[in-house]
């Protein structure tokens, strides 16, 4: 897994550390379900963010949560649902989002 640019993690309600990444996922990546690939992933895992198509056939995505959480979401952006061919992730890390619930697709 690509790694992200260095950080400091917050710490959540429960003491854990908590991060938000901006992930770009390229290859091909639209029109397989990615982006509800995504969904369903952060949802089993207890993330939230965001996910949405670019004009430049990448799919973008923000997530935060619990660090191990998200590092996990990470490893299924890489390997992005059956019909997908991910051919590069970048990932950086941005500031946290407060009051944030869920984990939507964006249009």
């Amino acid at each position: 897994m690509a790694s992200p640019e260095k950080g400091s993690a917050a710490k959540g309600e429960d003491g854990a550390r908590v991060k938000r990444l901006a992930v770009t996922v390229a290859g091909r990546v639209q029109g397989v379900g990615y982006r509800f690939f995504a969904r369903e992933q952060a949802e089993a895992l207890g993330v939230t963010g965001w996910v949405r198509n670019t004009a430049r056939g990448a799919v973008e995505v923000e997530v935060q949560g619990e660090t191990q959480r998200v590092y996990s979401f990470c490893n299924q952006l890489e390997r992005g649902p059956m019909l997908s061919r991910v051919s590069d992730v970048s990932i950086k890390e941005v500031a946290l989002v407060d009051g944030e619930v869920g984990f939507t697709v964006r249009y």
